[in-house]
């Protein structure tokens, strides 16, 4: 007998991402900060540079514990697959490590349909690269996903993503991923080595 889902407030973190969960199709488009469109965002130092506008499937898996969040580029951009990982705790979700050094990544609630999965508390790690992400669903099925990418401090450029659910699960890969049908949907969790400078000067330090 399979176990059944926890029971969220409204409004909360572990409600929304309930909300979430399924494959979705992401139409997304690059920006400058004055709102012009940027074509390639490689030199604003992204975590996953390239040109735009592209697409990416994304699996988002949540039991109630444990996320699982899979990003597939399948158009614009050359086929790439990389996943995230986390689990509730207290009332946050709080990702696994991004890397050594790196910064603590938690996600919060703005309300009802409303998430923002950023930094607990700025720091060195954040001054290095930072990039918040700003989710809502906007209608049934539907979703905005909207970021600011900071590199040394400064704000470098934004992104939106429009977001359509095709499956209500991600159970299995969709015809539409590059991959092909067979194998896991998650890949190994991220993880960035472009904090470790900071992990190897507390480790110094200590």
């Amino acid at each position: 007998m399979s176990t059944p889902f926890p029971v969220f407030p409204v409004g909360s973190v572990g409600h929304n991402l309930m909300l979430l969960r399924g494959t979705w199709h992401d139409h997304i488009e690059l920006y400058n900060l004055d709102g012009t469109p940027l074509e390639d965002d490689s030199c604003a130092g992204s975590g996953s540079p390239g040109p735009g506008p592209f697409d990416n499937l994304v699996y988002i898996d949540f039991d109630g514990h444990k996320l699982s969040l899979t990003n597939v580029h399948i158009r614009g951009r050359e086929p790439a697959a990389k996943t995230f990982t986390g689990k509730i705790r207290g009332d946050l979700l709080v990702f696994d490590p991004l890397g050594p050094g790196a910064y603590e990544n938690v996600g919060m609630s703005g309300g009802p349909g409303i998430l923002t999965f950023n930094a607990r508390k700025l720091d060195a790690a954040s001054e290095v690269y930072m990039e918040p992400d700003f989710i809502m669903l906007t209608a049934p099925g539907e979703r905005v996903r909207h970021t600011v990418l900071y590199r040394h401090g400064e704000a470098v450029r934004t992104l939106t993503a429009k977001g359509t659910r095709l499956w209500p699960t991600c159970d299995q890969r969709h015809p539409l991923d590059p991959r092909g049908s067979d194998g896991l949907v998650h890949e190994p969790p991220f993880s960035s080595s472009i904090w470790a400078h900071l992990a190897d000067k507390a480790n110094v330090e200590e």
